[in-house]
């Protein structure tokens, strides 16, 4: 995109990819998805032939009820993030997560789809063969996607912060919270992860919501009342720091829903994904959700990103910055929320994160139980 003038920069101008649902995509890449762990490295090849992104996972076998639900309906809102032009399908073919049942929701919610299973194609050769036409076939089908200036107002920005230090809660949060505010001004939309931050302060949680969620935030903090508590330092730390501290990333906007881990958000503004803290993790859940760019705040330095979404890494931690400049995007201790802002822009607009430079993606799907 050619240069804007300052003012067309404050609007917040990019380039962006509308989808025939009206959302808008910040990239354009066809998935190869597996729907299960025995077709993840034939997903994987033919990603590779094609030039497309593959999400390789060790989900989709002998997952039992909720859990397998779950992984289900995670990867189908895989397919339908704005920032994939087409998806396939990539099966083994006696599996739980079935690739045709996969495939035939994303076709009856009117997304671009082809399936390939590799029991059905003949064996992992003629599969990946399969599967490269499929993926040629969607892409001439797709690169007829419309490309318009769109705004701040027409992105769905993914928040995780995966740490309480001191630098992410002084000088990373601050920002990010002027981001949030921004875009949800805007008029676009917000998602946070953090479950165990918000279930650690149930009633500073409920104070913060529209009237219209209270029956979806209630649910939520029902689910976790009886939970045990993660074993990570961020659902210890989250009690101890206060409510403003754990969640001092999401800006000032109350809550407008809560959206469970695999579905695709509904609300307008800012809504809670139920997703914990851990960036893979939440990442995976926020991408599911509608998210077109993640912003990971992280003090010590995750330099992954994600398959099917740009992630701007934020941090403020010296130490963090000093050992890791080429893969931290936003240095919290000289930038201000404007800056976050533009880097937000840009990123939409086309320009690779710092970790979409170097190749660096993780994906995994949270488990609601454990796997037999």
């Amino acid at each position: 995109m050619s240069a804007d003038s300052p003012s067309e920069a404050a609007a917040g101008d990019f380039e962006g990819y509308r989808r025939s649902d009206g959302r808008v995509g910040v990239r354009n890449d066809v998935l190869v998805l597996p729907s299960v762990i025995c077709s993840h490295l034939v997903a994987e090849e033919i990603a590779e032939r094609a030039g497309a992104v593959a999400t390789p996972h060790d989900h989709g076998c002998a997952q039992l009820g909720a859990d397998n639900d779950q992984t289900e309906r995670t990867l189908v809102s895989l397919g339908e993030n704005p920032n994939v032009a087409g998806t396939v399908v990539v099966g083994l073919g006696c599996e739980e997560v079935q690739s045709d049942a996969v495939a035939a929701a994303l076709d009856e919610r009117g997304f671009p789809v082809r399936e390939v299973a590799i029991q059905d194609a003949g064996g992992t050769d003629a599969c990946i063969d399969a599967g490269v036409a499929a993926v040629d076939d969607l892409r001439a089908e797709t690169d007829a996607a419309s490309v318009g200036g769109a705004s701040l107002g027409d992105l769905t920005v993914g928040v995780v912060v995966d740490d309480l230090a001191e630098s992410t809660v002084e000088r990373a949060n601050p920002l990010v919270a002027g981001l949030a505010d921004r875009v949800l001004d805007a008029g676009g939309r917000v998602l946070v992860a953090g479950n165990e931050r918000y279930a650690a302060h149930p009633m500073e949680t409920r104070a913060r919501v529209k009237r219209s969620a209270e029956s979806a935030v209630d649910a939520f903090l029902e689910r976790h009342r009886d939970l045990p508590a993660r074993a990570t330092r961020v659902s210890a730390d989250a009690r101890e720091a206060g409510f403003d501290a754990a969640t001092g990333f999401a800006g000032d906007h109350p809550l407008a829903d809560v959206v469970a881990y695999g579905e695709r958000a509904e609300a307008d503004g800012l809504s809670l994904v139920d997703a914990p803290s851990r960036f893979e993790e939440a990442a995976t859940g926020l991408a599911a959700a509608g998210a077109n760019l993640v912003v990971h705040v992280t003090a010590d330095g995750v330099p992954a990103g994600h398959p099917i979404v740009p992630v701007l890494k934020v941090s403020g931690d010296a130490d963090t910055l000093a050992a890791l400049p080429d893969d931290i995007d936003v240095d919290a201790r000289e930038a201000d929320a404007a800056d976050l802002v533009d880097a937000v822009r840009d990123v939409a607009d086309g320009r690779k994160t710092r970790a979409e430079a170097h190749g660096l993606t993780e994906f995994a799907l949270t488990r609601v139980g454990p796997s037999m």
